[in-house]
């Protein structure tokens, strides 16, 4: 079989509908998020100890009718905004209590995420749809973000970043519209972006969206278009920094709509922790968490796969890198670069770091490539052999996923997961292979396919696993029969709310152990009581009345009464 080396057209021409691209893409990214959560709900149980914390928070709201001040097992919880909350009892209001509901709306975020995606590279690249031969940034930059394989995975969590990489790529959105035509329409969207951001996770918004407002005289006179003569000259230039600070302000505004009066409601404590644990108290408290300046460096490229080992992005990030003062004449690279490092800069020195800390940030990575592969027209040729090396790293994968009984890996329940469908993952992986012919946007919605494939493979292969030692929810209901029987519930460590929605618990689980200095006391006033502990073996001394598998250790449920008479079967 004969190899093209180059595809002689790349990207559809005016007499080919070049529309046609973007045209299709929504629906392909739509519908690639819409299989992957469809599986992710149907064979995923919530995950301890975040995904149960935060919908057991959800279920106190629902429960009390307290909608401005959140609580946790009866205490008030200041760790988060209520955003969040809030929307998952609006849903449960228009659908009744469920699971469902819950799970979809962070991933939704995470879906607006790519449409806002698109509209941020129209405001960006205006021009673009009207060249001839380029491929509109707009149709590849959502594609390349969801098929990135951080990003796919997790878009499935019930978590906060996806909201607020929503509520970044709306204000900058509004950022761009405000440099461009002037007036207050740009700004007060990027306002609307921060106060939203701000109830979603507090402060942080502002080191995603405020360095590109800030750094706007720098890419801003570069970019398409230039800027409204409203921002021209030193006095429009004081103009523009008044608009940011009324932006912020407005934004400021939004969130302090809810926290003023819930800092008045839920007392002198709860008042202190939203504000100054929210912002500065919890940027010092980070220091305390030690990982490396340099660990981002090392985890982004894997955050950036598949596309770190594609060939067309290798070939044009050798070239920007070769010619990286001809990049930087581009505002557009100017402003995503102005939204990337800022904040990379800004958690490397912080030493708590998480990787989706910078999930608000991976928009930029996407436009940086998308127009990287469509600059000057001609852009990167693509060659037949181009999807070789991501379709071997699925074939990879999936040939260690059946291959996975024969590896000596340090986990309990790796009996468990259905290695079989690696199968599907090798198949993909070939399939893959055979895309080379394809334009780039074909290449890269396959690629994007292949992501969701492998998300897809991942939840059906761990199923059983999660299933057997992630899934709280058959305690919980245990749980939830004991209390309707009267019967006092206690937590043997520190307690995270992890069953108080999946058993629809109403009245809270005390916590004992280190964490309550009265244990003993509390044990002789509920002689009665259950307490929940967490073994790393099969407990010996005594038989619990409930045992249960969880990740490497198990949670043991004992009478009080034993726990009184043997006190150290609780401990681990």
């Amino acid at each position: 079989m004969m190899m093209s080396t180059a595809s002689s057209t790349p990207y559809p021409t005016r007499g080919q509908n070049k529309m046609s691209a973007v045209n299709r893409a929504p629906w392909i990214w739509t519908g690639l998020w819409v299989t992957v959560m469809a599986v992710a709900v149907m064979t995923r149980p919530l995950l301890p100890v975040d995904e149960t914390r935060y919908l057991s928070v959800a279920w106190e709201m629902w429960l009390s009718g307290d909608y401005l001040v959140p609580h946790l097992n009866g205490e008030t919880y200041s760790h988060k905004p209520p955003l969040l909350f809030w929307l998952i009892n609006l849903g449960w209001g228009v659908f009744g209590v469920n699971e469902w509901w819950p799970r979809l709306v962070a991933p939704g975020f995470g879906l607006a995420s790519l449409f806002l995606t698109a509209r941020l590279a129209r405001e960006l690249w205006p021009q673009s749809s009207e060249e001839s031969d380029a491929e509109p940034i707009a149709a590849i930059a959502p594609l390349m973000l969801f098929g990135g394989l951080f990003w796919v995975f997790f878009t499935t969590l019930t978590m906060f970043d996806m909201m607020l990489a929503a509520f970044t790529l709306l204000g900058l959105i509004g950022t761009v519209r405000a440099w461009r035509h002037g007036g207050c329409g740009g700004l007060l969207l990027l306002g609307v972006g921060i106060g939203f951001g701000v109830l979603t996770k507090g402060p942080a918004i502002l080191l995603h969206t405020l360095p590109v407002a800030l750094a706007a005289p720098w890419w801003g006179p570069r970019v398409s278009g230039g800027l409204s003569k409203t921002w021209d000259g030193r006095k429009g230039l004081w103009l523009w920094y008044a608009g940011v600070f009324a932006a912020v302000i407005i934004g400021a505004g939004i969130g302090l709509a809810w926290a003023i009066p819930a800092g008045m409601a839920g007392g002198e404590a709860y008042r202190d922790a939203i504000f100054w644990g929210q912002s500065a108290g919890r940027i010092v408290s980070s220091f305390a968490h030690s990982r490396s300046w340099w660990w981002y460096g090392a985890v982004v490229p894997g955050m950036a796969l598949p596309w770190l080992i594609w060939p067309p992005v290798l070939r044009v990030l050798w070239r920007a890198l070769r010619g990286w003062r001809k990049q930087l004449e581009s505002g557009e690279i100017r402003f995503c670069l102005a939204w990337f490092v800022p904040a990379l800069v800004v958690f490397s020195v912080i030493s708590g770091k998480q990787p989706h800390y910078l999930l608000p940030e991976l928009p930029a990575l996407a436009l940086i490539a998308a127009r990287l592969l469509t600059v000057g027209g001609n852009a990167v040729q693509i060659k037949s052999l181009d999807p070789f090396a991501p379709g071997l790293l699925a074939v990879i994968l999936g040939a260690l996923l059946v291959g996975l009984d024969q590896l000596s890996l340090p986990l309990p329940w790796l009996d468990l997961v259905a290695a079989g469908w690696g199968g599907v993952l090798i198949v993909a992986g070939l399939a893959l292979m055979a895309s080379g012919r394809l334009t780039l946007t074909g290449q890269i919605s396959a690629l994007a396919a292949g992501s969701a494939v492998m998300a897809v493979v991942g939840h059906l292969a761990m199923q059983p696993a999660l299933r057997a030692v992630y899934d709280l929810k058959p305690l919980a209901l245990k749980l939830a029969a004991w209390q309707r029987d009267g019967v006092p519930l206690a937590n043997f460590s520190k307690y995270h709310g992890q069953y108080n929605f999946l058993g629809r618990l109403e009245k809270p689980i005390a916590q004992v152990g280190m964490y309550n200095p009265d244990t003993e006391k509390y044990i002789e006033a509920h002689p009665d009581a259950k307490i929940i502990a967490y073994p790393d073996n099969v407990p010996t001394k005594a038989a619990p009345v409930a045992l249960y598998r969880f990740r490497s250790r198990f949670i043991a449920v004992w009478d009080a009464a034993v726990v009184a008479r043997i006190p150290e079967i609780t401990q681990r």
